[in-house]
C-alpha cells in the first residue's frame, strides 16, 4: 500500500490545524514537512519549533521532515524532537555517514534524498545506513512543477540492487502517475496540490491505498 504524505507547503497556513486534521481524517498517517534554508534551495520555510508544535498537537501523526539545507547537521537534534523521519540530501558537504548516525542516535528514521541530476550510484555505499530514500521527481524548492517521468528509473534501480527500505518520491505526483510509481517500487507519495486541492479527498486517499 502506498502511504500518502501530504506536503504542508500546499496547505492553507492560516488554517493549518484544520488543514492537518483534514488529511488525518481522510486516512493519512504521514505528514511531509519541507524545511528550506534559502541557500540549498532558493526558498525559505519552517523551523524546528514549528515541527515540534505540530507534534504536540498531533502526537500520533508521523512527521516526515525533509531538510533541504546546506548544513542540516547543525539542526538534527532540534528537529528530532518532533520528527518520525529526517531526510537529508546526498548533495550536502557534511559527512553523510556521521549525519545519518546522529539521526539514528536520536531515535528517528534516517532518510537520504537525491536531486534529479544526482545518480543512485552516489548513495549505494550509504543504503545500509538508511531507512528511506527520497527521490526528487522535480527540482526541489517550489511546488507545482511537472513530474519528471525519468526519475522512475531511480526507483527501479534501487529495487533492482536490493534496497529494502522505504522508497519515497516528491514532486508532481498525481492520481495519473501513481500507478506507474507503485510499479516502480514506491512506498510513500509526497503530494501537495493533488491533496490539498482535491474535491474528493477521502475517495482519492482510498484509491491510492488500493493501488
Amino acid at each position: 500500500m502506498i502511504r500518502v504524505a501530504p506536503s504542508i507547503l500546499a496547505a492553507d497556513l492560516l488554517h493549518l490545524y484544520d488543514e492537518i486534521q483534514k488529511v488525518v481524517s481522510a486516512g493519512c498517517d504521514v505528514l511531509h514537512v519541507d524545511v528550506m534554508d534559502g541557500h540549498f534551495v532558493p526558498n525559505l520555510s519552517f523551523g524546528p519549533d514549528f515541527v515540534n508544535e505540530i507534534h504536540q498537537a498531533f502526537p500520533e501523526l508521523k512527521l516526515d521532515v525533509h531538510l533541504m539545507m546546506e548544513h542540516p547537521e547543525q539542526y538534527i537534534r532540534r528537529f528530532a524532537k518532533g520528527a518520525w523521519n529526517i531526510t537529508v540530501h546526498a548533495e550536502i558537504t557534511a559527512n553523510l555517514p556521521d549525519v545519518l548516525e546522529e539521526i539514528k542516535d536520536c531515535g528517528v528514521c534516517r532518510g537520504i534524498s537525491l536531486k534529479p541530476a544526482t545518480p543512485v550510484s552516489n548513495i549505494v555505499h550509504l543504503l545500509d545506513k538508511t531507512d528511506l530514500v527520497l527521490i526528487m521527481t522535480v527540482e526541489p524548492g517550489f511546488g507545482g512543477q511537472p513530474f519528471k517521468w525519468e526519475m522512475l528509473d531511480k526507483l527501479r534501480e534501487l529495487r533492482r540492487i536490493g534496497y529494502q527500505g522505504l522508497l519515497e518520491a516528491d514532486g508532481g505526483l498525481t492520481m495519473d502517475n501513481l500507478p506507474e510509481c507503485k510499479q516502480a517500487g514506491l512506498d510513500v507519495a509526497v503530494m501537495g496540490t493533488a491533496v490539498y486541492r482535491s474535491q474528493h479527498l477521502l475517495e482519492d486517499i482510498q484509491k491510492i491505498h488500493s493501488l
